[in-house]
């Protein structure tokens, strides 16, 4: 085979090479965002009639309960804290960072959101002062059960 036609036939496959490896870094790349960006799952809570209603003696002490809620066609998802003397409901979701749906996750005390990385300590969240605040939701305690209305968690599912 002439050198001519060996030289073309190697640049022709580095060329074909470099596309392949462009294309599989990119599909790589929107597949790494799509799983950074997707809204988290948690277990549904439990309901009697239009009431979610939660044991209060099952909740771990200082700790978020995570759980999503079916509303609208989009899960709603919400966390409910025990502390000592009360619970306090809230939305899995802050005024700042909503629209990219990616909520919270506990570390050692804190609420942390997976968005901007800023950390609340749970014995402040009833204050709620700051961008990045979870929004509280309603919620009445009754003896050993908390419950919240589904309406209250239907009108925020646009944020979800």
């Amino acid at each position: 085979m002439p050198l001519k036609k060996k030289i073309t036939m190697r640049n022709s496959c580095f060329i074909i090479n470099r596309y392949i490896l462009a294309l599989w870094c990119l599909l790589s790349l929107f597949a790494s965002l799509a799983a950074c960006s997707r809204q988290q799952r948690y277990a549904a809570p439990p309901t009697d009639g239009d009431t979610i209603v939660i044991r209060v003696s099952a909740l771990p002490l200082e700790q978020p309960q995570f759980y999503s809620y079916r509303a609208k066609g989009k899960d709603v998802n919400f966390f409910v804290l025990r502390m000592n003397d009360r619970v306090l409901s809230f939305l899995d979701a802050c005024l700042s960072c909503y629209p990219r749906k990616l909520g919270y996750r506990y570390t050692d005390g804190y609420v942390v959101c997976r968005a901007c990385d800023t950390n609340y300590s749970v014995y402040k969240l009833e204050k709620g002062l700051g961008g990045c605040y979870p929004i509280r939701i309603e919620g009445t305690q009754e003896g050993d059960f908390y419950r919240i209305e589904r309406a209250t968690l239907e009108r925020h599912a646009g944020k979800f």
